[in-house]
């Protein structure tokens, strides 16, 4: 149990860095325009996205039913290279222009930082195939989680955002519950070794590499030497704080130098640091659990408990309810 605690206490502290290193680099990608919707109040943002979610899925099922296991590798991996390079643009940009903003801030730098991020995922990606230990795919995976949660989260108006997470919340229930087709997806991807769960080990010796079917540990009730969460996880409930960031103006209440917006999009990670304490009750006693129902649950529940203490009213998009 010590060590579960433990564990479980690593996984909360991630969920919520990962959230606020999001929110801190989140501006930038709103000023330079990285954004994959260009109108973020758009509500059928959140169907779409949906789609390619559902779509992307069941692709990859497909593939591994029919036994064609390492082209469903091939295409997640390309996923995460295009993702990591699509994140990692901007920092490296910025670091150019910091390094002679004279020089790097212009075509060619834009240039320069391309080929750059392009080059590091690469080498990441090389590095999760060739050394796929649980620290390496923690590290690289919470990078990304924080990066894709800014992008999204400025990507997602509040009430597209409010759409999203309650879309995929039902989805995850239906996905892990009912037809289980999420844990056959987990079991497989981490038998790959592929980066799409955080890997918390219970014990310092513990090696990912090691790591036996979870479906098989399951089943004999064995109990796991390592606990996971999957990069959904940690991304989609975040998208309700950047949003809540980015989309709302800081004309409300404000407290030690923070903004309206910013105490909104903190309500929004408490809310879900909530939703992941219950959510964790159940995880404990060792079967798979949704983990979007209680997070994303959380997070709006946290966005609407935040907006009414800091604007005392729920105003926003096309939602109007006075509080009297």
């Amino acid at each position: 149990m010590r060590r579960e605690i433990a564990s479980i206490a690593i996984m909360g502290v991630t969920l919520a860095v990962s959230q606020l290193i999001a929110l801190a680099i989140a501006p930038a990608f709103k000023e330079s325009g990285l954004q994959a919707f260009p109108q973020p109040d758009d509500p059928t943002n959140a169907v779409v996205y949906i789609a390619m979610i559902l779509a992307f899925t069941a692709v990859v099922l497909a593939l591994l039913r029919y036994r064609r296991r390492n082209l469903a590798k091939g295409i997640i991996l390309a996923s995460i290279f295009l993702t990591l390079a699509f994140v990692m643009f901007l920092p490296v940009f910025y670091g150019l222009v910091l390094v002679s903003e004279p020089l790097f801030y212009n075509e060619f730098g834009l240039n320069l930082a391309t080929a750059i991020a392009f080059g590091l995922a690469a080498l990441l990606v090389v590095l999760l195939v060739k050394y796929p230990e649980w620290y390496v795919i923690d590290g690289i995976g919470l990078a990304t989680a924080a990066g894709v949660t800014a992008i999204l989260g400025v990507s997602f108006g509040i009430l597209p955002a409010i759409l999203l997470l309650s879309g995929l919340a039902v989805y995850d229930a239906i996905a892990v519950y009912r037809t289980k087709h999420m844990v056959t997806l987990a079991d497989e991807l981490t038998s790959q070794r592929l980066p799409v769960l955080l890997v918390i080990p219970k014990r310092l010796d513990y090696s990912f590499r090691e790591q036996k079917s979870l479906k098989e540990q399951i089943a004999e009730g064995e109990e796991r030497e390592a606990m996971f969460i999957g990069l959904g996880d940690l991304i989609i409930p975040g998208v309700m704080s950047v949003s809540a960031s980015a989309a709302l103006l800081p004309t409300g209440a404000s407290w030690a130098g923070l903004g309206s917006n910013v105490l909104v999009a903190l309500a929004c990670l408490a809310g879900t640091l909530v939703g992941f304490v219950v959510l964790m009750r159940f995880v404990i006693r060792g079967n798979p659990q949704a983990g979007l129902p209680l997070l994303n649950g959380g997070a709006i529940a946290g966005f609407l408990v935040g907006y009414v203490l800091v604007y005392g009213n729920l105003t926003f998009g096309i939602l109007t309810f006075g509080i009297v």
